[in-house]
Order: structure tokens, then C-alpha cells, then sequence
């Protein structure tokens, strides 16, 4: 048998998983670690805990797959992306927590940028449009704010990295800083037209360029685990952003492919090939994973809440005593009774790209029960992606070619069957469900195959994907459309603007 491993290092827990060469889970060990909030609008991670619990589920997934290390292939790794963290290259001690990609922080900043007309620029290098929930002004903040730093910098004592890069510096004990293409794209500082870190924007944003990473292609040779980690030394053999690795885990290679991950927010990609384009609907272009130097694209629209407001249903309202509880507290109704819930914890993300509304419950009645709220909270995570997807479809007929066909869902809330029934009649599309749903993993095992040997090419990866379940359409096309205006309308309601 042919055994990969795949560390998961997500937004709110570490995982690691066993894959064998089809692509199944042999074996999972997860662990959930602290979310540190200073105060609002600010979200931190302790780099060091992420570390712990990465390495511990690493090691215990070996043990409940009664594996060794001289058993796997290579190793590969995907995390959260524009999470930002800065380290002391000679004590390798961050200098400060990651500062999370939810985090609001720098907004301030982001604001003076468009003021000062620098959006536009920034597009065309980057992809992205300019907010907070990117790396480089996460970056400049701590720069500007921990204390010494900005000398330290400047003098080349400090490394910077997006959680892959560090996890990658502990592995080697501090021998590689690098990155793959995906992750750099997502930190504001990147050029992906070029594959490169972009000497303008780095001035821009005073960052020293002695502070970044080395940027690879994602299924790469980045180096190798040392012996003691894992009880032997391995190859890690590809990175890739959680979303373009669940972009890649789902197969989803040609243009025109559209995956959604249902995870602590949404994330809808489409493939566009080697063609970089613009949205006009407020999407952003981002580099696909790319298995050698060609750069590949993507659409993408983020949600920044999505599975999280069950989370807020169970610790914030009380409503619920565990998340898996939601499914059936929602379907004790027929329907929302009018509720519409924009949970706007931390602004609005794509395609509105409001960073100052907030969350708001509106239509409610004294009619209206907790079963009510939490069936809008579980119908909002579809709204928010139905908005995402009909915006990609109006840029893929804008550059000629056909609106999305079919959605590939992953990540933890696609198991629930309401949500993902919901989404189809709202999109009036089918819905897919693959048996592997977790591809975010399953994309960063594929890529460290592909170096490995394991695949000789994308059509060997291809083969593997397989539907577990399809989601057809039921509501009709006017039901579905003024269910769709109202959502608007409750965020016209949520917004600051």
C-alpha cells in the first residue's frame, strides 16, 4: 500500500490524515486550540499551540494508522491562509501571536490605501482587492506596533510566513523558509502575473523583502521533515492554501470548475486556467495551486462567517449544546417564518466587501423561536454563497464562457442535508457531494503524491474523485428569486454604509 500524509492546520484546530493513493481516509486525529480576541474586531493565535497540536496529531495518526514514517510517501501540508506571523530567525520565537485572517485590525490602513487611489494597482498585480483580511497590512501593523520590531527587520533578523511557513521552519528546525504560490497570493505583497514578490507593494507597505519567504510551485521538493518529529525523516512534497487545495482535492483542474468549502466561513472557487482575470461582480483572482512554474488561476469569493455562526448558536446564544444539534433544531420549523440572519461578525466579505456592518436578525415577529433564528443562521451560510456564485457566473459569461453548472461542496457543514437541499434550490443548480469531503486534506495529499511519484499526472488524480450524493433543485426559479431579494435587503439593513 501507498500511504501520504496531510497536516490540516485550519482556523480553529490542527488535523493531520492519512490518505492511501485513491484517495481514501485511512486514519484522522484532530485537536482544537485557543482563539484569542484582544478585543473586537481582533483575532489572534498562539503560533506555538498550533505548532504543539499540529506535530501531536501528526504523530498520533501514524499511531492509529499503525504507520511509520519510512511508511509514507511524502508529506504535504495545507493551512489557513492569510493568517500572519512574524519569527526571530536565530531564536525562532514568534514575536508576536498570529495575527488571523478574520481580523479587522488593520482596516484603518486598507482604508488610507484606497484613498490614496492605490486599489486599482493593487488589482491588476495581485488579484485582490484591498482589506484587512489579507496578509500584507497584518504584516506592516506588527511592524509598526510591537516594539523594535521594525528595526529588527530591517536588519534581517525577522522571518515572516503564513502558517505554512512556519509549520514548514519547525519541520526542518528552521533550515527552510519557503512558501508555495497559493499562499503568497493571498498576502497583498505577491505579484501572480509574474510569480513574485512585488518590489512596489513591499515599499508600499514598508516590508523589508529579507523578511519573505522563498515562493515554489505548490506539488514541490520544499525539503524534509527532521527524523525526531516524526520518528524519520520525510519528504514534504506540496503546500497549498486551504482553498486552492480543496480546489485541488476536488479535481477541479479545467476552467469553468466551481468548488464551495462549507468550513468556519465559505469559500467558493472557480478555475479559470492560465488566464488571468478581473472581476467586475467583487471577486478576487488568486493563483490556483500550480504543479509547475505555469500560473493558474482562480475566482474566488470568501465568506467570512459560514459554519461559524453555529458556533455563535452554541457559545454565543446558548441556543444549541453542540454544533451537530442544529440540523434538527432547524427542521422543528417548515421555514425561516420570515427571519432572515446576516451574520456579519466581522464585516461583510465577497461580493459585498463592507468592513463595517455587523450582525443583524431581521423579520422577527412574536411568532418567531430560537428554531426560527437558528434556521435563518443555517439558510445564511447558503445565502452569502448563492450571492458568491451568482457573481462568478456573471464573470465567466462576461469573459465568454458558460455560468457554473455544477457546485462541488466540502468541508464540515456539507454533511448537513437541509443546508446543502437549501443551496441547490437556491442556486437552481445541482449540488455535488463527493465521498472524500475532505479535500482541503485530500488537495495537499494529491499535490505531495505528484512530487512523490505516487500520480503521474492530473488525470490519475481525476480518476479518483467520485460522488457520493447530488443535490437537485426542487424550488422554483421565482420562490428562489424572492428569496434572494430579501436576503439582499437584510443586508442593506446590516450595512454601515
Amino acid at each position: 500500500m501507498t500511504y501520504l500524509l496531510a497536516l490540516d492546520q485550519g482556523t480553529s484546530s490542527s488535523r493531520a490524515i492519512v490518505f492511501d493513493a485513491q484517495g481514501r481516509i485511512v486514519a484522522m486525529a484532530q485537536r482544537e486550540f485557543r482563539q484569542i480576541y484582544p478585543q473586537p474586531g481582533w483575532v489572534e493565535h498562539d503560533a506555538d499551540e498550533i505548532w504543539e497540536t499540529q506535530l501531536a496529531v501528526a504523530r498520533e495518526v501514524l499511531s492509529k494508522a499503525s504507520l511509520k514514517a519510512a511508511d509514507v510517501k511524502a508529506l504535504g501540508i495545507t493551512n489557513q491562509r492569510e493568517t500572519t506571523l512574524v519569527w526571530n530567525r536565530r531564536t525562532g520565537r514568534p514575536i508576536h501571536h498570529a495575527i488571523v485572517w478574520q481580523d479587522r485590525r488593520a482596516e484603518p490602513r486598507c482604508a488610507e490605501l484606497r484613498e490614496q487611489g492605490h486599489g486599482a494597482r493593487i488589482q491588476e498585480k495581485t488579484g485582490l482587492v484591498v482589506d484587512a483580511y489579507f496578509s500584507g497590512t497584518k504584516l506592516q501593523w506588527i511592524l509598526d506596533h510591537v516594539s523594535g520590531a521594525r528595526e529588527q527587520a530591517e536588519r534581517g533578523e525577522l522571518a515572516f510566513g503564513t502558517i505554512d511557513s512556519w509549520l514548514i521552519w519547525k519541520l526542518t528546525n528552521g533550515e527552510v523558509h519557503v512558501t508555495d504560490v497559493s499562499n503568497a497570493s493571498r498576502t497583498m505583497l505577491f505579484n501572480v502575473r509574474e510569480n513574485r514578490w512585488d518590489e512596489e507593494l513591499l515599499a508600499l507597505l514598508r516590508i523589508p523583502a529579507s523578511m519573505l519567504p522563498e515562493v515554489k510551485p505548490s506539488a514541490h521538493a520544499f525539503g524534509q521533515a527532521a527524523p525526531e518529529h516524526l520518528g524519520g525523516a520525510l519528504v514534504i512534497g506540496g503546500i497549498g492554501g486551504d482553498q486552492q487545495s480543496a480546489l485541488f482535492g476536488q479535481a477541479c483542474f479545467e476552467a469553468g470548475m466551481a468548488k464551495n468549502t462549507y468550513g468556519t466561513g465559505c469559500f467558493m472557487l472557480m478555475h479559470t486556467g492560465t488566464r488571468f482575470q478581473t472581476s467586475a461582480n467583487g471577486l478576487i483572482t488568486t493563483s490556483a495551486a500550480q504543479i509547475d512554474a505555469t500560473p493558474r488561476y482562480a475566482l474566488e469569493g470568501s465568506v467570512f462567517i459560514g459554519g461559524a455562526v453555529v458556533q455563535w448558536l452554541r457559545d454565543g446564544l446558548n441556543a444549541i449544546k453542540a454544533s451537530g444539534e442544529v440540523q434538527g433544531l432547524a427542521e422543528s420549523v417548515p421555514d425561516a417564518g420570515g427571519v432572515m440572519f446576516v451574520p456579519a461578525f466581522t464585516g461583510l466579505g465577497a461580493p459585498y466587501w463592507d468592513a463595517e456592518a455587523r450582525g443583524a436578525i431581521v423579520g422577527l415577529t412574536r411568532g418567531s423561536t430560537v428554531a426560527h433564528i437558528a434556521r435563518a443562521a443555517l439558510e445564511s451560510i447558503a445565502f452569502q454563497s448563492a450571492a458568491l456564485l451568482q457573481a462568478m457566473s456573471r464573470d465567466a459569461v462576461a469573459a465568454g464562457g458558460a455560468p457554473v453548472s455544477e457546485l462541488r461542496v466540502d468541508g464540515g457543514a456539507c454533511v448537513n442535508d437541509l443546508l446543502m437541499q437549501f443551496q441547490a434550490d437556491l442556486l437552481g443548480i445541482p449540488v455535488v457531494r463527493p465521498k472524500v469531503i475532505e479535500t482541503t486534506a485530500l488537495g495537499a495529499a494529491y499535490l505531495a503524491g505528484l512530487t512523490a511519484g505516487v500520480y503521474g499526472n492530473l488525470d490519475d488524480i481525476g480518476r479518483n474523485w467520485q460522488a457520493e450524493r447530488v443535490f437537485r433543485p426542487t424550488m422554483s426559479r421565482d420562490r428562489a428569486e424572492a428569496l434572494m431579494a430579501n436576503w439582499e435587503r437584510a443586508v442593506r439593513q446590516a450595512s454601515a454604509r
